[in-house]
């Protein structure tokens, strides 16, 4: 136990010298090469075997969500002795063929996304038959126990939802228009429905094309123009929020924009008042813990959550907390 300590306690220094060296005053580009060759160059707070964890999520090209929940379980990659492997689609299908290839490599551990469980399940189930522990992120909390999974780490989507609908009530907004980017999507719906619950005024679904912002942007911006009424727009995604800002600035609307997820961009429209608020859910967290659990289940069989999953949001952020914020934002941790 002792030398247990003795290795948190180094994790923790590491971590800290990570952190103020991303916030060096070196700038631009000179300043994240620093950054991204320190965290190469870490070195591993524990003399564990080095396994190879892999994560496979939902993202489609360019989400900066998924920057910031890698960051985070790389740099517990560097400090749990890990390698690391990522990848990515959009396509259910396809990434359930990122798992499969996952296993056939003989991983030992996957961290795993469920935004549309139905086709990751099989895949899930072959891991475990395989031997390999699971542990979800992000989306599918309510399958993640049904499926083998040692436990979900990530927000309820309907809980994050019902935070902004009550938030909407505190604005005194009347009529809200949410932005869903991925049909299909289960944990984008909750979110949606979660609003609806809770929003005293009217609430509209609008699907849109994520990976055409154009078309999100002309969407967003035909439906503001139809109905003036409408005072207030949810996106589901920071990616969408200067999107949906600029649909609004050409529709001539003055609905206030609101958004699922920070990053520095969404940081500094809080604080220039072209956002209203913002749902954190700490994508920084879920891939450190991810890559954290899976470590500690390897080393020593540990399981957090009691069957329940372990949540890291909601968090509602206003301008009051986005000056603080955007530092983190800006290294690529919030």
């Amino acid at each position: 136990m002792a030398r247990f300590r003795t290795w948190v306690s180094i994790a923790v220094a590491g971590a800290l010298g990570l952190t103020l060296a991303g916030c060096s005053s070196t700038g631009g580009k000179r300043a994240e090469d620093a950054r991204k060759a320190q965290t190469a160059q870490g070195k591993a707070a524990v003399n564990t075997p080095r396994w190879t964890f892999a994560m496979i999520t939902h993202s489609g090209d360019g989400d900066t969500f998924w920057d910031i929940v890698q960051n985070g379980a790389k740099q517990a990659a560097v400090k749990d002795n890990i390698n690391f492997l990522y990848s990515h689609n959009d396509e259910a299908n396809q990434q359930a063929q990122l798992v499969d290839a996952a296993i056939d490599k003989k991983v030992d551990g996957i961290i795993v996304t469920l935004a549309k469980p139905d086709a990751m399940k099989a895949a899930v189930a072959r891991a475990e038959k395989a031997g390999i522990p699971v542990i979800t992120v992000n989306s599918g909390s309510e399958e993640s126990k049904k499926f083998g999974a040692l436990t979900h780490i990530g927000q309820d989507e309907k809980i994050a939802g019902e935070a902004v609908g009550e938030e909407l009530n505190k604005r005194g907004r009347k009529k809200a228009l949410c932005i869903l980017h991925e049909q299909g999507n289960v944990g984008h719906e909750q979110r949606c429905a979660g609003a609806k619950e809770t929003f005293d005024g009217t609430m509209t679904n609008l699907y849109v094309e994520g990976t055409n912002m154009p078309d999100v942007q002309s969407s967003i911006e035909a439906k503001l123009q139809s109905d003036s009424s409408v005072d207030a727009v949810v996106t589901l995604g920071a990616p969408f929020a200067a999107t949906a800002v600029k649909a609004k600035e050409d529709a001539g609307s003055k609905a206030e924009i609101d958004t699922f997820d920070l990053n520095e961009k969404v940081a500094q429209g809080l604080e220039d008042d072209s956002l209203g608020f913002a749902v954190d859910q700490q994508p920084y967290l879920q891939g450190y813990q991810a890559v954290d659990l899976l470590w500690l289940y390897r080393y020593n069989a540990n399981v957090l959550g009691g069957g329940k999953p372990v949540l890291t949001g909601p968090q509602i952020v206003t301008k009051d907390e986005a000056a603080k914020l955007e530092e983190y934002a800006k290294r690529g941790t919030r």
